[in-house]
């Protein structure tokens, strides 16, 4: 499992996490015959070939958001990723 995560500021105490994740076949084979997935294949697109695992992120974004004390449900974003606002603690 692959996972791309961003953060930035959504409000003051307030942080926006964007989560998009996916799944790269790591084929034992591949690795013995010393050919393990190319790079490009181990990225989601424009770059690369991974497709984004939908419910693989809803999982875990669903986790996230519980454990954070998300302040709404997730939303999806343009690119492919989910979106959850939690607030910022400072400790």
């Amino acid at each position: 499992m692959c996972a791309h995560i961003r953060v930035q500021w959504a409000a003051p105490g307030q942080v926006k996490i964007a989560l998009a994740c996916w799944v790269v076949n790591m084929d034992t084979a591949r690795y013995f015959g010393d050919n393990p997935p190319a790079r490009e294949e181990m990225r989601l697109p424009p770059e690369g070939t991974a497709e984004w695992d939908e419910e693989l992120t809803s999982r875990v974004i669903g986790h996230l958001a519980a454990r954070m004390n998300a302040l709404a449900a997730a939303l999806p974003t343009t690119d492919e990723h989910l979106t959850i606002t939690v607030p910022l603690v400072v400790t």
